[in-house]
């Protein structure tokens, strides 16, 4: 009643001396601070507002709004598309505009690791419904009031009895739920959550790294087909979710290469699970039980990929036998996809730019590249992975007319092939000979052997030099002195 009170004011008191009704930038500074001192939610703030300036339906069409806004560089629009694209930029502006320092995926984060009670004092604080609603009715709730991170953190989430070092404990624990790298908690409650609000800032590169593309794709399948069976009221489906809770539209197709493109991280898919569903698939994959499961799952698929790596030269030459005693539970068929999702994931550790998103437009139904490495905006070097079973490498006619298609592809959308590259487990003469003479491309080739002498020894240096040239060299590598040389 109060906050309405003002609201009337600060619209009404302009038509007092015969100018427009309007809310003035004093005047809303002056009401976001009441607002606040009231424990009036955003949300609840705005429907206030809209009492005494309603919207008006019809005004303006979709068409005429986005125009304006596309006029004052807020946003771009793709005709051909039909899409509305946002720089990063403009949201963080939009964000600090509305108070909102974290975005709403990491905002679930920390209410995902919050106790009932703890939700509950939050929603008692504003004169939120607490009684007769879910855990999930709760932290929904809370998502879209437009609360500020901070008063949760410092005072909302809290009993009113509890003091500054228990509270200071509650944070502390709560980094540790969030595995939040942290070198060192702070000795206050603002210090500590200046830690949890900037290490999720900050958190999509590092989430990015900690998991290759090829152990994300597998999480991402596994979701899929698990989700189901893991205690899912609804009902819906696994990218069903994903498209409710990020907003995605329904005819945009998902996988992890789209979802790296809206820097959607593994973390975030691992979050839009309840407490109760990552614990269920836990439990299905039959993990340990000790630790954050999250956590837990992640580690999970990247040690898989890390044995794949470690044992890249029985993969390259198709040892089924001998993976599966190295302890790689693998499927025959997947053999040679396996392949050349290791070989992605060993150059991306390289810090190569496998352009997972440019080899998915420039594919077509018969043209399909292996691996596409982008050296600049325009320069990339194709890539093809080759697994054998028996022997040396020896089908150059095959490839190359293969490799040469690729290639004929990538210059037509206006991408210079830079180099060719060509991943076996060993190459014949005749290949060796037959690429060394070809005219038409510039071949290099690179045994599995090699590359993962080349990948150890990188992981091994304090500050290694690779550069993408040297996979331009031409003929057979030498990996030797690659390696010798970072």
């Amino acid at each position: 009643s109060i906050f309405r009170n003002c609201i009337e004011v600060a619209y009404k008191n302009d038509l007092q001396i015969n100018r427009q009704a309007n809310i003035s930038d004093d005047e809303r500074s002056i009401l976001n601070i009441l607002a606040h001192e009231l424990k009036i939610s955003q949300d609840e703030a705005a429907a206030i507002e809209h009492l005494s300036d309603p919207i008006k339906a019809g005004k303006e069409t979709v068409e005429a709004c986005l125009q304006t806004l596309r006029e004052m560089g807020i946003i771009f629009i793709n005709r051909r598309t039909s899409e509305v694209l946002i720089p990063d930029e403009i949201i963080l502006v939009l964000n600090e505009i509305q108070n909102k320092e974290l975005a709403d995926k990491y905002l679930l984060r920390i209410f995902r690791c919050l106790s009932d009670a703890e939700l509950s004092n939050i929603l008692k604080s504003y004169d939120k419904r607490i009684r007769g609603i879910t855990r999930a009715e709760k932290i929904n709730t809370i998502l879209h009031a437009g609360i500020s991170i901070r008063d949760i953190l410092s005072d909302d989430l809290f009993d009113k009895d509890e003091n500054q070092n228990q509270r200071k404990e509650r944070l502390k624990e709560l980094i540790n739920e969030l595995d939040i790298p942290a070198e060192r908690l702070g000795t206050t409650l603002d210090e500590r959550i200046n830690i949890i609000i900037e290490s999720l800032r900050s958190a999509t590169e590092r989430e990015f790294d900690a998991i290759s593309a090829t152990s994300y794709k597998e999480l991402f399948e596994a979701l899929e087909s698990n989700f189901n069976s893991l205690n899912n009221e609804s009902n819906e489906t696994f990218i069903e979710r994903l498209r409710r809770e990020f907003e995605l539209e329904d005819n945009e197709e998902l996988d992890t290469e789209r979802l790296r493109a809206l820097s959607i991280t593994p973390h975030d898919i691992l979050y839009l699970l309840s407490n109760e569903e990552i614990k269920n698939l836990r439990d299905s994959m039959k993990l340990s039980k000790k630790g954050n499961p999250r956590v837990v799952i992640l580690e999970a698929f990247a040690s898989a990929n890390d044995k794949l790596i470690e044992n890249f030269g029985l993969l390259s030459r198709r040892d089924l036998a001998g993976l599966r005693a190295a302890g790689v539970e693998i499927n025959e068929s997947e053999l040679g996809s396996k392949f050349e999702e290791t070989i992605k994931a060993i150059l991306e550790s390289l810090e190569l730019n496998v352009n997972e998103e440019l080899r998915k437009s420039l594919n077509t139904a018969k043209d399909k590249a292996d691996i596409l490495i982008s050296l600049s905006e325009d320069d990339v070097i194709v890539g093809e992975a080759k697994s054998f079973k028996n022997g040396d490498y020896a089908k150059y006619s095959t490839t190359s007319r293969q490799v040469k298609a690729y290639a004929n592809r990538c210059e037509k959308e206006g991408k210079r092939v830079a180099q060719v590259l060509i991943i076996a487990p060993s190459f014949s003469a005749d290949f060796i000979e037959s690429a060394a003479m070809d005219t038409d491309i510039n071949i290099s080739l690179l045994t599995a052997d090699g590359l993962k002498l080349i990948y150890d020894t990188y992981k091994t240096k304090r500050k290694p030099n690779f550069s993408a040239k040297l996979l331009t060299k031409g003929g057979l590598l030498k990996a030797e002195l690659i390696a010798k040389n970072l």
